[in-house]
C-alpha cells in the first residue's frame, strides 16, 4: 500500500493586536537610522511618510510643529499604536455618542511614551508644546479610511465625515 502524502498548509499569521503593534512601533522607533534622515517639518500641513508596509500592517512617521494636530478621528476599523520619538504631544480620547466631561485634560505624551488601541478608538493628537515633535505609528490592517468627528450643539460627539486614505 503506497504512503499517503499530506500537504501541509502553513498557518495564517495571527492578526496584529494592539500589543503587537505597540512592539512594532517601539522597534521601528528604536531604529533611528531608519527614520531620522526622513524628518521634515512643514506648514501648513504636517509631514508624514510611510516607513514600512506589509500584507497585514503599515508603519508611518509623522512630524508635528507647535500647534499642529489632528481632528478628532478614528482609524477606519484598524488597530494601532504610536510612540513619541521627539518632543511632546497631547492626546485626548473620546467616545462617539457620548458627551466629553467638562475639564477633561488631554494626556501629555513625552518622548518614549507609547499608546496602543483597538479598532474603535477615537482620539485627537496635538503638539501643544513649544518644540517640534515626531512620532512613529503602526496600524493593522493598513489604513483604508478614517472618520472625523465633531461635538454637536448638545456636546455629544457625532460623525462628521469619512474619507479614504491616500496610498
Amino acid at each position: 500500500m503506497p504512503a499517503v502524502q499530506h500537504s501541509v498548509v502553513p498557518a495564517a499569521p495571527a492578526p496584529h493586536s494592539p500589543a503587537s503593534l505597540a512592539a512594532l512601533a517601539r522597534d521601528v522607533a528604536g531604529d533611528t537610522a531608519r527614520w531620522e534622515p526622513l524628518l521634515r517639518f512643514t506648514t501648513p500641513e504636517r509631514f508624514y511618510t510611510r516607513l514600512a508596509v506589509g500584507a497585514d500592517h503599515e508603519v508611518w512617521l509623522l512630524t508635528w510643529l507647535p500647534g499642529q494636530g489632528t481632528e478628532i478621528h478614528d482609524h477606519g476599523g484598524s488597530s494601532g499604536a504610536f510612540t513619541v520619538v521627539r518632543g511632546e504631544l497631547s492626546e485626548a480620547t473620546f467616545r462617539p455618542g457620548a458627551v466629553t466631561p467638562p475639564g477633561t485634560e488631554p494626556r501629555r505624551l513625552t518622548a518614549g511614551a507609547l499608546r496602543s488601541f483597538g479598532p474603535r478608538y477615537v482620539h485627537e493628537v496635538v503638539n501643544r508644546g513649544a518644540a517640534p515633535a515626531a512620532s512613529v505609528h503602526a496600524y493593522a490592517p493598513a489604513l483604508t479610511a478614517m472618520s472625523t468627528y465633531r461635538h454637536g450643539v448638545d456636546g455629544v460627539l457625532v460623525l462628521d465625515r469619512t474619507e479614504e486614505v491616500d496610498r
